[in-house]
């Protein structure tokens, strides 16, 4: 006779919960914010109202909660993704391929659509600003160390912010149409100029 394996209660409510999070998550880049609701949340967690209530007991409880996760997934995709990067004369391209990738993908179409509701709710404002000044700085940083950006030299943190604003602004016009071959095309000659700057 075999016997299976009971999950600890404590490591089934931790799987619930990131269930309800990533459903928070995944909703608004599929429905937008307006239309994402708690049930629509719940019934794609796979969990009950009453479950869903347990954990987030008001509506934006599940977004504040959501909005701290994703900061996280944003900062270990960045991480994962410098990490990976190669070394040589083509480091630059790579650096701005990536950070192209990351700023048009459905995890920053999500932090898009939490902005946007930021805008009109001051309890989600209060959430979202501080964590993305957060993500902000963290981006910042490890853009400057995959460039290997001296920030000393005048005009180079400006470079960087340049960078940044360019790739979030690809990344916006991406959730309108597949922008991916003009970005490729303006990440690349951007490259050329951030080679030429930081030399």
């Amino acid at each position: 006779m075999t016997t299976t394996a009971r999950v600890p209660q404590e490591e089934r409510t931790r799987a619930m919960r990131l269930r309800l999070l990533e459903a928070t998550v995944e909703c608004p880049v599929e429905r937008g914010y307006s239309g994402t609701s708690t049930t629509l949340v719940s019934t794609r967690a796979g969990v009950s109202r009453g479950a869903q209530l347990h954990h987030f007991p008001t509506k934006n409880d599940p977004v504040v909660a959501a909005v701290e996760h994703l900061t996280e997934l944003r900062g270990a995709e960045l991480a994962d993704a410098v990490a990976k990067l190669p070394t040589g004369r083509r480091r630059t391209r790579a650096v701005l391929t990536m950070l192209g990738d990351h700023f048009s993908s459905p995890v920053f179409t999500a932090a898009l659509e939490l902005w946007v509701a930021a805008c009109r709710d001051e309890a989600l404002l209060a959430a979202v600003g501080p964590l993305e000044q957060r993500v902000g700085r963290e981006a910042h940083r490890m853009t400057v160390e995959a460039l290997g950006a001296d920030e000393s030299q005048p005009g180079v943190r400006e470079l960087v912010q340049a960078t940044l604003d360019l790739v979030r602004g690809l990344g916006l016009a991406n959730t309108i149409s597949d922008d991916a071959a003009r970005r490729r095309r303006i990440l690349n000659r951007w490259a050329d100029v951030l080679d030429r700057e930081l030399a």
